[in-house]
């Protein structure tokens, strides 16, 4: 498959061809909801917490006598139908990750990449390299890359040339940094 290669100011440069293995894979649309539900749930904190009848101050006298009030017999202050009481089913802290084999991650991502590459909505850049970190400029950049659109940048790696690309696109909304190894 061949994709056009453009500069930072969104002219042609050149065309380059992506290896098939990689942009020509099968698509398995489940796997990659797998991965994508995987990815959403190792995203989750699990810090979420309440108390229930154990956990919450007061209770050990009986409210009101058993019988003669009126009113229905309590045994505790605590419990769920008071005010201030406990709660029933609440959250507690858990852990929500998933694990999934190295080989299915990365069939998901071949699968993905071809998506977006049968879509057309794969852009290669000539250089990312920036004179000056400024979010204004990679914001000019990307908007006459891709429009209004989202974008996913891939920098190759932290090392001194992308260092303003990097520091750039940090601050902008709509686009998100990546290392190619992630």
């Amino acid at each position: 498959m061949k994709v056009d290669v453009y500069t930072l100011k969104g002219e042609k440069s050149d065309t380059v061809e992506l290896p098939d293995e990689i942009f020509a894979a099968k698509v398995n649309v489940d796997l990659m909801h797998q991965a994508y539900q995987r990815q959403m749930a190792n995203a989750r904190l699990g810090t979420h917490n309440t108390k229930r009848r154990g956990e919450v101050r007061g209770g050990g006298a009986k409210p009101w006598k058993q019988k003669g009030t009126g009113r229905a017999r309590r045994g505790s202050m605590i419990s769920a139908q008071s005010v201030g009481g406990g709660r029933i089913h609440t959250p507690k802290p858990r852990d929500y990750t998933q694990a999934m084999p190295k080989k299915m991650r990365r069939a998901a991502l071949r699968s993905a990449l071809t998506v977006s590459a049968n879509a057309e909505k794969i852009i290669v850049v000539d250089s990312l390299s920036m004179e000056k970190a400024r979010s204004a400029d990679l914001a000019k950049a990307l908007s006459a890359l891709a429009g209004d659109a989202r974008k996913l940048i891939l920098v190759p790696d932290k090392s001194e040339s992308y260092t303003n690309l990097i520091k750039s696109g940090r601050n902008l909304a709509g686009a998100k940094l990546l290392q190619a190894n992630y």
